[in-house]
């Protein structure tokens, strides 16, 4: 039995012809076909159309989803449109995160980028037009003046650091973030 999660794709996706009638590829067509671009649309037409189980049909979308996105929106550049005076405390963020590993995923949301690695360990959020909260998790780290309480983040993050310019991304900071990656 495959235990990692690409291996179990995989033994999915090789299985898919057997379980459910069609490959992946056909069942691509037929997504392609019925002009449906929401997840949970797409799950019930293939459930009940085609009495496909709920974990291929939402392997099978979830992977159609994927690929059918020709080009993604830059939601970086969205976040910052009208924030430009933080896009270089965001770049400086970045570049100090790459440093730290290969296994780092960078993954952009609307309102916010996420950091991971196995788990996520910091969030950049553009919150105001002159500042970023930069969230760290970092449980059980004593809260001072700069590294605040993260409960503005919902859970995501233990601790925020509120940055205003470039050179607030300093040495302590960059340390933070390094720690919470070493813990992820």
């Amino acid at each position: 039995m495959a235990t990692n999660p690409e291996a179990q794709l995989q033994t999915m996706i090789d299985n898919m012809p057997e379980k459910t009638g069609k490959s992946l590829e056909e069942w691509f067509a037929v997504l392609g076909a019925s002009g449906e671009t929401k997840h949970g649309n797409m799950l019930k037409l293939l459930k009940s159309e085609f009495g496909v189980t709920h974990g291929f049909a939402n392997t099978i979308a979830s992977l159609y989803r994927q690929q059918d996105v020709e080009t993604p929106p830059d939601l970086v550049a969205a976040q910052y449109e009208k924030k430009a005076a933080l896009r270089p405390i965001y770049a400086k963020l970045i570049a100090a995160v790459q440093t730290f590993g290969d296994d780092i995923e960078i993954a952009p949301k609307k309102t916010t980028v996420s950091l991971r690695r196995g788990k996520q360990f910091g969030v950049i959020k553009p919150s105001t037009k002159t500042r970023i909260d930069l969230g760290i998790q970092l449980k059980g780290e004593p809260t001072t003046d700069r590294l605040e309480d993260g409960k503005v983040f919902g859970g995501m993050c233990s601790h925020r650091v509120r940055l205003s310019s470039v050179d607030d991304v300093d040495e302590t900071v960059i340390g933070w973030l390094q720690e919470a990656y070493q813990r992820a």
